[in-house]
């Protein structure tokens, strides 16, 4: 019997450390069950016998799990973490009778290696899939399509010129510091200039008095809405004393080798023409600039009406969305009124000379006074110092003078690819020039949006 004993003990100890699946088997049969004999499975309780000797305990390993399992609960409880940290099984104390039955086992969430398996709980019910099935719905996913920025790093500007540029170019991109303050300006106003329009849109320019750069300012930002905006603007000349606005553009010679058809020509034929290829043979193409020319002959230069140029602007607005027309000197000749009735802002032309300046005021007060209010307000003054004028005159206090009376005043510095009042074009011109006319195409744009 003693030897009985100790085999009954060791085989004790070896069901405690049986495998999880022996527990599973042993969890699944029913409470009284008989043993199963293929496997040697005892019951929870078991039976004593006569002899002496001390009883199995042979149920210590269905108990040993169910300890561990309520462990494994309580930890998940006080967490509060959805996954549970199963331990390993503690021995069962020795104080612990034989006879207990084995307590269902309290089930883990999951568990981790060497913790013991918990059983299948009850399925969710229909209304907690359906709350899942909602929340998975209604969770933000990242979508390539509909947010590709988020997975591409925004890339700096190219720096051009200057010590960034130099730096850029040296290392091959590998250091790029961005554009500096002088490139995010001129950055700036490209993008002002090419802004996208909804319709046709007209700019005169004009002054009181003759020589002080109303031409060359009309080249010059004609020029420069060529070079930035997608579409082509077209200049009008309609300056009633023989205009140079094409020779400007062109230069002399091209512009006589030329068809020399003007605006008249225009005028003549304006019912046959039905598309962009028929006005094309009535214009002039400085690069990206279209022209119409004006009439050359003294004795019927001053012939445009009106209801003349009502009729050319009608035609241009059908294909070009920017205009400028050259209204050459004065307010008060035949056609200045359709100019101004179809124009949608200013340029008022000026100079640093005293006269220059006194004109332009008496311009906009008298546009002022004769119903054109609003364009009088909008107007841009653009005061080109084309005559280098001496230091005697106070060239701030002008500025001053004219500022309160306009919507905006640039000053065109002093250059001969302006002064000398032949051909105009954009390379030959000094920085500060170019930079001039691209303050005044934006200032234009400005106006129509």
């Amino acid at each position: 019997m003693p030897e009985s004993a100790d085999k009954n003990a060791r085989a004790t100890a070896h069901n405690a450390g049986q495998p999880q699946t022996r527990r599973r088997r042993d969890l699944r049969r029913p409470a009284g069950a008989s043993p199963d004999a293929r496997t040697g499975t005892m019951p929870a309780a078991a039976t004593p016998n006569n002899s002496r000797t001390a009883p199995t305990r042979r149920s210590s390993w269905a108990e040993a799990a169910a300890v561990a399992d309520a462990q494994a609960e309580a930890e998940a409880t006080t967490e509060g973490a959805p996954e549970t940290s199963a331990a390993t099984p503690a021995p069962v104390p020795a104080s612990v009778p034989a006879s207990v039955p084995a307590q269902p086992a309290a089930q883990p969430a999951t568990s981790r290696r060497g913790a013991v398996p918990a059983e299948p709980s009850a399925p969710p019910s229909n209304v907690s899939r359906q709350a899942a099935k909602l929340a998975a719905a209604d969770a933000p996913i990242s979508d390539f399509i509909t947010s590709p920025g988020s997975f591409v790093r925004e890339q700096k500007p190219r720096p051009r010129g200057g010590f960034r540029g130099a730096l850029y170019a040296m290392t091959g991109g590998a250091i790029n510091l961005g554009p500096g303050p002088r490139q995010r300006e001129e950055d700036e106003l490209a993008r002002r200039i090419s802004r996208q329009l909804q319709g046709s849109y007209n700019t005169a320019v004009l002054s009181l008095k003759g020589g002080i750069g109303k031409t060359s300012t009309t080249v010059g930002v004609g020029l420069t809405l060529a070079e930035f905006r997608g579409d082509a603007p077209c200049a009008i000349d309609a300056n009633p004393d023989s205009g140079d606005l094409v020779e400007r553009a062109l230069g002399e010679g091209i512009y006589q080798q030329s068809s020399p058809r003007t605006i008249t020509d225009l005028l003549k034929n304006i019912e046959s023409v039905d598309s962009l290829t028929a006005l094309a043979r009535y214009m002039h193409h400085a690069g990206r600039l279209h022209l119409i020319a004006g009439e050359q002959d003294p004795e019927v230069s001053d012939s445009l009406t009106a209801e003349e140029y009502l009729r050319i602007r009608k035609l241009i607005s059908g294909y070009y969305s920017v205009a400028l027309t050259d209204c050459g000197t004065g307010v008060t000749h035949n056609a200045m009124s359709g100019i101004l009735q179809s124009a949608d802002n200013l340029v008022i032309a000026a100079g640093y000379a005293v006269s220059g300046a006194k004109r332009a005021r008496s311009t906009l007060q008298w546009l002022a006074s004769h119903g054109y209010e609003d364009l009088a307000r909008n107007a841009i003054v653009v005061i080109t110092d084309k005559d280098e004028v001496s230091s005697r005159v106070d060239k701030d206090a002008i500025e001053e003078h004219l500022s309160g009376i306009c919507r905006q005043l640039i000053a065109v510095p002093h250059d001969r690819g302006v002064a000398d009042g032949d051909l105009v074009t954009l390379d030959v011109l000094k920085p500060e020039t170019r930079r001039a006319y691209k303050e005044i195409a934006a200032a234009i744009v400005d106006g129509y949006v």
